[in-house]
């Protein structure tokens, strides 16, 4: 296994049947987060990109049975931010040194492309980088919004079986999912993708294809985050045992087989651990998005249980982390943090 480990830092190739091995051996977990934290430090330094999230509309069309925010959540109550509120937040954010921005928000037909377009541009008067996160949108509507100045955007795949996204996702299509990635690439946006690890029904299996898809697709970003169940949902009574481990060798590998790649220490990594998020930068992670929403909001943006800074204030937030990060001997990055970039300057 150690040989794995060792093929896998000099190489950045395994075959699935080795993925599959290094996952289910827990007697190299400390070798591999290792390797991967080695890795990220070789090709990416030790700066770490701060992208301050605003959570800009909790009201989702979709009915993942996973999600706090699905759409029969009849607990939930729901907001959506005025493009006065996203701007505020956004203009504090840049006041607090976040030089990236992500606008995360349920799948929510209010948000046109027209009303979208008009938020872009103001956010990005601010010179900030910005990264969307809303989900399915036809090809024309993603032109537009990178057109409008979006630079980047995130959408995980959840997982690569197909059946199990067809299963937990109602009424979506896992190859629809696929080509909103394909489209997000041929129209130029550094993308994100992701997946859940510790879906009920999920195996092994797929998840070593997980990591090879983000691979074969080429992904900018990859977000890997324990699944959290919801009392809300359908999936309420599963299990949590094994996620936050098995999530760091998920992002470990990852991160060995895509040096450059951007990798967020996840907030559901320190709803599980409280440590979580510097477990996962001493485990490849190079990335922390701190939560930049305010008020009531924070809490109303419901994805899973025991969400962690629900009650704090964005500065809060900033200094908490900050403190984190150079606690471990990391700096925080004064850059937009964009792969292309990092994919230029590394040194073999």
């Amino acid at each position: 296994m150690k040989n794995l480990i060792i093929k896998a830092k000099e190489t950045h190739s395994l075959t699935k049947e080795e993925i599959i091995a290094l996952l289910q051996d827990e007697s190299i977990n400390e070798d591999l987060l290792k390797a991967a934290d080695e890795v990220r430090e070789k090709y990416i330094g030790n700066a770490v990109h701060l992208r301050g999230l605003i959570e800009f509309t909790n009201i989702c069309k979709r009915n993942c049975l996973y999600c706090g925010l699905r759409r029969d959540n009849d607990n939930l109550k729901r907001y959506r931010l005025s493009e006065e509120e996203i701007i505020d937040f956004a203009t504090k954010a840049v006041e607090y040194g976040y030089r990236s921005i992500v606008l995360q928000g349920g799948e929510d037909d209010y948000f046109t492309v027209e009303r979208l377009t008009s938020i872009i541009k103001k956010i990005k008067a601010l010179d900030v980088a910005l990264i969307l996160s809303i989900g399915e949108r036809s090809y024309e509507e993603y032109k537009a919004l990178k057109e409008a100045g979006a630079d980047r955007y995130l959408i995980r795949i959840e997982t690569t079986d197909t059946a199990l996204y067809e299963e937990l996702d109602p009424g979506m299509s896992h190859e629809n999912r696929k080509q909103c990635l394909r489209n997000l690439k041929e129209i130029g946006y550094e993308v994100g993708s992701g997946s859940l690890v510790g879906l009920p029904g999920q195996t092994v299996e797929s998840l070593a294809d997980d990591i090879l898809f983000f691979k074969e697709i080429d992904a900018d970003m990859v977000g890997i985050g324990p699944f959290i169940p919801n009392e809300d949902t359908p999936l309420k009574d599963a299990s949590v045992e094994g996620h936050f481990t098995l999530a760091l060798k998920v992002m470990a590998i990852t991160r060995l087989l895509m040096p450059t790649l951007n990798i967020p220490a996840t907030t559901a990594m320190e709803s599980l651990n409280k440590n979580g998020r510097v477990m996962a930068l001493q485990s490849g992670a190079n990335v922390v998005m701190p939560n930049v929403t305010e008020g009531e909001y924070r809490k109303l943006y419901a994805l899973y249980p025991g969400k962690i800074c629900i009650s704090d204030t964005p500065a809060h937030c900033r200094g908490c982390i900050s403190g984190k990060i150079q606690g471990i001997g990391r700096t925080i990055s004064t850059t937009t943090g964009s792969h292309k970039d990092q994919m230029s300057m590394h040194k073999e």
